[in-house]
């Protein structure tokens, strides 16, 4: 019986990989961005709550 050799991912699996995580991660800090919004008693309570999460208020922003 003989082991099947493991093959290294190519480079462009690994780009698209990187790829789809990306957009991922701008996608959930979009909706973050938006909840805090949503709950922010005003504009400056808004950009001190995304301050502190690390989040910038245009990410939120929808542009339809």
């Amino acid at each position: 019986m003989t082991l099947a050799q493991k093959t290294a991912p190519s480079p462009g699996r690994i780009v698209a990989a990187r790829e789809v995580e990306t957009l991922h991660n701008a996608e959930q800090c979009s909706k973050a961005a938006r909840t805090v919004a949503d709950h922010a008693s005003d504009a400056a309570d808004c950009q001190r709550l995304l301050e502190m999460l690390g989040l910038d208020a245009s990410v939120g922003k929808r542009t339809t």
